[in-house]
């Protein structure tokens, strides 16, 4: 008769508060291969932690135990795992089914951690069903089956991995009279192949059915007596179907197994992980959001101002900005852009006249600004003509009363969409004839409308002869840089002047400036949005501990089958980040959504695949960081504390 397991002078101390708890006194006994034992004894006699101790759920404070002649003192808890995953089956009072699984996935989890495979898993949690009469139970949930099923489908979970030794702790305690027999029979059989059988019970009527049984009371073993012969070794049948323990898989294969196991504990509440990654759905929407309209808006600026190399200068009257006094001088004038339009870094050249006037085009009277411009104000602003044609040279010099408007002007002027070209209408009593329409860049429109006439026109016939300009347009050549052209400007003004009466606006340092305010503004509503994710992050890592607490039982379950620490790490870490990772998928998807209804707007949302990506790994992080601590806790769990907790 070969000894399996040998426990020598074990004691086990627990600690309650500052009292001292002797549940287990200088113990020692011995259980050979194939052997029915039952260790009986009233509540609270120790017979519970003896059984926990030689399955490995729980140390002893002294003493020596050994599992085929290995002592299990120092080994760590992977070791210990190793060992509850290779040699026991447990049978719990209580079942310890999880409810998110059916019967077969039940008995199968074992096998996970033993790194078998998925088929070769349902192959045999079918047959261990099948034999134990559950074959047609399969797919059933534990709420859907009898307390006799659940114990039966307790059984199958324990021979899964082979179960060579078979720990019973009151397996028909939670049992009718009848399914409690048929319980035993099962047992009974299984000694009968060769398992080694262990029932811990305060039924003398169970322990009845041993070869041996153990009695004992408050930490001691009063007796230790043979009720018949104890019949030769056998060898219990191993794992699977060809009698061999499929080896560990490589943690890639861990991996895979944990992500449906972490996909259906979510799934068992939805309400509950919906509103946790409701927090990292708003903060991700919100970072590509913010992301997305930041380069809208940098890319239609660009588009505006850029239309016209977004290398314009702007000379207007003027000692400084804010003069009082700039209206009174008045000796910005024409020549000055001939002077200027003759210099090697100038590309084009207008002068600008402007003032407000009366539009009336039949019984229609509008207010608008009237412009006088030279031919060459379109290339300078790069403006897009939509009907007609724009001013030539000749208009210019022989002050044509002709006219190119607005597009929202003619909106304006012909309601009902008729074309414009040709059409007259008066202002302040001269009639002007439409040539063209244009579409204004927004970026430099405003409510007014707009019409265009030759700056020759509207000094010799608008308004007083006035050889003084409003302001002057420069398009810097594209080869020059308009920081370089702005400094050559003010020279040449400057010596033409005598003086510097004028002030230069450079548009690129406008775009410039109006960059670097939207991208503060970004950075500011990003960090805002970055709150709003740590702020989601928390609310994981607080789902998670909740979900570790209200999961004790299932944890200490898998332990007890022969998961590793990293294997319950691992799973709640994916729990997390599969939450961080659906609401960071949500998030984009309500960005693209709101996003697509911005599409025809002034200032589109633009969402690049970048930032697609950086949204999906930030919530990756996330979850790791902010799910690491709940995992770290579940995976320090004991396991006899988990399984016992309430």
């Amino acid at each position: 008769m070969s000894t399996l397991l040998e426990i020598k002078n074990v004691s086990r101390v627990y600690q309650a508060g500052d009292e001292t708890i002797m549940a287990l006194a200088g113990v020692s006994l011995s259980i050979a291969s194939g052997e029915l034992v039952a260790i009986v004894g009233a509540s609270g006699s120790g017979k519970t932690t003896l059984m926990n101790i030689l399955g490995c759920l729980d140390q002893p404070s002294s003493g020596d135990y050994r599992v085929g002649g290995r002592s299990v003192a120092g080994l760590t808890a992977n070791d210990l795992a190793a060992l509850r995953r290779e040699h026991f089956g447990f049978i719990f009072q209580r079942y310890h089914l999880l409810g998110t699984l059916n019967a077969a996935d039940n008995v199968a989890m074992p096998a996970v951690y033993a790194g078998v495979g998925a088929g070769s898993r349902r192959e045999r949690s079918t047959s261990l069903l099948r034999r134990l009469g559950l074959g047609d139970r399969l797919d059933h949930r534990p709420n859907q089956l009898s307390g006799g099923q659940q114990q039966r489908v307790s059984i199958a979970r324990a021979l899964m991995n082979g179960g060579r030794i078979i720990l019973a702790d009151e397996p028909t305690g939670a049992l009718d009279n009848k399914s409690g027999e048929t319980v035993l029979d099962v047992l009974k059989e299984l000694y009968a192949d060769g398992h080694t059988i262990i029932i811990v019970t305060h039924d003398m009527g169970v322990a009845g059915h041993a070869d041996r049984i153990i009695e004992i009371r408050d930490g001691f073993i009063l007796s230790d007596r043979r009720t018949r012969d104890h019949k030769t070794d056998g060898q219990a049948p191993g794992a699977s179907h060809d009698g061999r323990v499929v080896a560990l898989s490589a943690f890639g294969r861990r991996l895979v197994e944990a992500f449906p196991t972490a996909k259906r504990s979510r799934a068992a509440d939805r309400a509950r992980t919906f509103l946790t990654m409701l927090g990292i759905l708003i903060g991700i929407a919100a970072v590509v959001g913010v992301v997305g309209i930041g380069e809208g808006t940098r890319q239609t600026i660009l588009g505006q101002i850029g239309g016209f190399g977004a290398s314009s200068l702007r000379i207007s009257p003027g000692r400084g900005w804010g003069d009082e006094r700039a209206s009174s001088i008045t000796t910005l004038v024409v020549s000055d852009a001939d002077a200027l339009a003759a210099q090697s870094y100038v590309d084009s050249v207008t002068p600008e006249v402007s003032r407000s006037a009366k539009i009336h085009l039949g019984r229609i009277s509008v207010a608008a600004t009237v412009i006088g411009v030279s031919q060459d104000y379109f290339r300078v602003y790069a403006l897009k003509l939509l009907k007609g044609s724009f001013f030539s040279a000749e208009t210019i010099s022989k002050r044509r009363q002709e006219a190119v408007i607005s597009d929202k002007t003619a909106a304006t002027l012909f309601p009902q969409g008729e074309s414009p070209l040709g059409r007259i209408f008066v202002i302040d009593q001269v009639p002007v004839v439409i040539v063209g329409v244009f579409a204004r860049p927004s970026i430099f429109s405003n409510d007014s409308l707009q019409v265009l006439l030759p700056y020759t026109a509207v000094n010799g016939r608008l308004q007083d002869a006035d050889s003084s300009l409003d302001a002057l347009m420069v398009r810097v050549a594209d080869s020059v840089d308009t920081r370089v052209a702005e400094r050559a400007v003010v020279g040449l003004m400057t010596r033409r002047h005598g003086t510097k009466d004028f002030v230069v606006d450079n548009i690129d340092q406008m775009r410039k400036t109006m960059e670097r305010t939207s991208q503060a503004m970004s950075l500011l509503i990003s960090s805002v949005a970055v709150i709003s994710l740590v702020v989601g992050g928390i609310g994981v890592m607080n789902i998670m501990l909740v979900s570790v607490t209200e999961r004790t039982r299932e944890i200490g379950l898998r332990m007890a089958v022969g998961a590793r620490r990293s294997d319950i790490m691992l799973q709640f870490l994916i729990e997390a980040v599969t939450i961080c990772i659906a609401g960071s998928i949500l998030g984009v998807a309500l960005a693209l959504g709101i996003a697509g209804t911005l599409a025809g707007s002034e200032f589109p949302m633009i969402i690049s695949v970048k930032a697609i990506v950086a949204a999906c790994v930030v919530a990756f992080w996330i979850g790791l960081t902010f799910g690491f601590l709940p995992a770290r806790n579940a995976s320090r769990l004991n396991p006899v504390d988990a399984l016992s907790r309430d």
